[in-house]
């Protein structure tokens, strides 16, 4: 079976170990053996007790790491109770210094989800700050005992068939981060954004791992199996500003992992202005793709050419070690007046003479080319320049957009 957007195949037996404290003895009291849930969907589900399988292992922990959401919790936890899979779930929180009535909420919702057949498990402290949204969903991991993983924010609402529609495609897909198509909320924000999340084909998910937009599959959309999470390592910890999806996307790539989309909408994707991902700025995020795409593009790469050579294409050059630099045999565009330049000098260089690259037009450019032009902006002009030199995504371009 071949794996999903390119990646190995399944892990072999002897692969990665259950990573942190998976719980390998747990205690369930005998006190929540509660009646189902009158609402038939929810009947199919065992309570939970007989719910929990051999070694205190569920199928799947939705892993959900809280801090001050309050004003959205009822709605993501609703999402929870209403998901249509049969099998045995866990939901494991972990609330990262909360200070408003985050917790007061989560425990209302206990007594629902665990009436459901939803085992809860819920950690955090209390400290006078917060440890990170890296920290929070790592310590939800290692609290739970879940087969798979499947990644929620608080501010977030999935659709009922999401967790039995993601398993089903990590089953088949054991090496692959699975994500699914979004609705963003409010629906006219971030629209480029969206569009670029849900219409990538799956070839795509791989190839365009370099852009500006960040992980081809959202985080808040990821699932996967405990054993490949493990392999892959734990998110990043360093706290506020620090992109930890990203860093650990990057990893599962670099470790041979594949990415899969279940084409269907199976996630409400909030935007507001106190999201975690705005804490993050744009020269790390920018600094951290320039250093992947050396180690997985450029590397293997004698020459290539650097299509913009305008500000963007300028900022990419500079940004390269200085052997990558030596690599960069022109710029290109269809700029006539920077074209008639006949060259960029990158005068911070300390080289004596400066070195001075050619500027050309795309049609006379040689490729492999690292595309610095923003799609889907040009009302297809670029695109359409694109197409007529017959080149193929992932071996003679990559977009860095």
């Amino acid at each position: 079976m071949s794996e999903a957007a390119g990646g190995p195949g399944p892990l072999a037996r002897e692969g990665p170990r259950a990573c942190g404290s998976a719980r390998a003895e747990c205690n369930r009291s005998a006190a929540l053996s509660r009646p189902v849930s009158d609402n038939p969907q929810l009947q199919a589900r065992a309570p939970v007790p007989s719910a929990i399988g051999e070694g205190c292992r569920v199928q799947v922990s939705i892993i959900l790491p809280v801090h001050n959401a309050e004003c959205w919790l009822d709605e993501c936890l609703k999402s929870v109770v209403e998901q249509d899979f049969q099998g045995s779930l866990e939901l494991s929180v972990f609330n990262d210094a909360s200070k408003d009535s985050s917790m007061s909420i989560i425990e209302k919702w206990k007594f629902r989800l665990e009436d459901a057949g939803i085992w809860v498990i819920i950690g955090g402290h209390d400290s006078s700050r917060p440890q990170g949204v890296g920290f929070a969903k790592n310590q939800a991991v290692i609290q739970s005992s879940g087969t798979y993983l499947c990644f929620l924010d608080s501010d977030d609402v999935m659709m009922p068939q999401r967790v039995r529609l993601q398993l089903e495609a990590a089953i088949q897909y054991p090496s692959s981060i699975i994500g699914c198509r979004v609705r963003r909320e409010p629906l006219d924000s971030t629209e480029r954004y969206t569009r670029w999340i849900n219409n990538l084909t799956h070839g795509q998910l791989l190839t365009q791992v370099f852009t500006s937009h960040g992980p081809t599959v959202i985080m808040p959309t990821w699932f996967c199996s405990r054993e490949w999470f493990c392999h892959v390592g734990k998110f990043d910890e360093g706290g506020k500003g620090v992109p930890e999806d990203l860093l650990f996307f990057y990893e599962h790539i670099r470790k041979g992992g594949g990415v899969f989309r279940v084409d269907q909408c199976l996630l409400q994707y909030r935007y507001h202005p106190q999201a975690a991902t705005h804490s993050v700025l744009e020269e790390t995020i920018w600094a951290h793709r320039v250093r992947f795409l050396e180690d997985r593009a450029l590397k293997h790469w004698t020459s290539f050419t650097i299509w913009n050579a305008g500000k963007q294409g300028r900022k990419l050059y500079r940004s390269l070690s200085s052997a990558n630099q030596k690599k960069v045999a022109a710029f290109c565009d269809v700029d006539e007046n920077k074209i008639a330049k006949g060259f960029y000098t990158y005068q911070e260089s300390q080289e004596r003479p400066k070195p001075q690259i050619p500027i050309k037009h795309f049609r006379d450019a040689t490729p492999p080319f690292i595309i610095c032009v923003k799609l889907d902006l040009t009302g297809g002009a670029f695109e359409e320049n694109l197409n007529t030199l017959d080149l193929k995504e992932g071996i003679d371009y990559h977009h860095f957009n």
